[in-house]
């Protein structure tokens, strides 16, 4: 049985990672917040904007806890899943923790292209972008540092980069099952 779960921040490329590590390793892959837009017909804009982040947070808490009784799976979670709740002690209970790290300068870079998608950031301006990812990763890595695997990427802006990324979480990963 094998239960892996992504975390970091927004834009890091958890779930194009999950994907790809999911193939290698051959196991399932779900990517959370997918898998509550599915669950309830709604984007998670729509979520937040009707029910608010605390709202969002239960859903994201009870939606995880479905997930973590799924085995052979890799799980991308969103940025703020391990922040919340008991979330943290979940996944390491039932399953392996990878935080995938980048700097804020790259994410920053990242999410100014998606943030209409993202409602942490929607009304961020160019210039605040990168002082908000700042402040709210310091917030946030607290609990991102509680996983298993620490692993740092580059941008990834090539297969190379993103097949490098993910040989590199698998043979982590494989040395914490020897």
């Amino acid at each position: 049985m094998k239960r892996i779960y992504l975390i970091g921040y927004m834009g890091v490329g958890k779930s194009t990672i999950g994907k790809r590590l999911s193939k290698l390793l051959n196991l399932s892959f779900i990517d959370l917040d997918l898998f509550i837009e599915s669950k309830y017909h709604k984007s998670i804009s729509e979520i937040f904007e009707e029910k608010g982040e605390g709202g969002f947070r239960e859903i994201e808490k009870k939606s995880l806890q479905e997930v973590s009784e799924i085995e052979d799976v890799i799980i991308a979670t969103g940025g703020g899943t391990p922040c919340f709740f008991d979330n943290m002690e979940l996944m390491n209970e039932t399953g392996k923790t990878v935080y995938v790290k980048a700097e804020p300068s790259d994410l920053a870079a990242q999410l100014q292209i998606s943030k209409r998608k993202r409602p942490l950031i929607a009304n961020k301006t160019a210039d605040s972008i990168f002082p908000f990812i700042t402040n709210h990763l310091n917030e946030r890595e607290p609990f991102y540092n509680r996983a298993d695997i620490i692993f740092n990427v580059n941008k990834l802006d090539s297969i190379t980069e993103l097949n490098n990324t993910v040989n590199g979480i698998a043979q982590e990963l494989n040395k914490l099952t020897k």
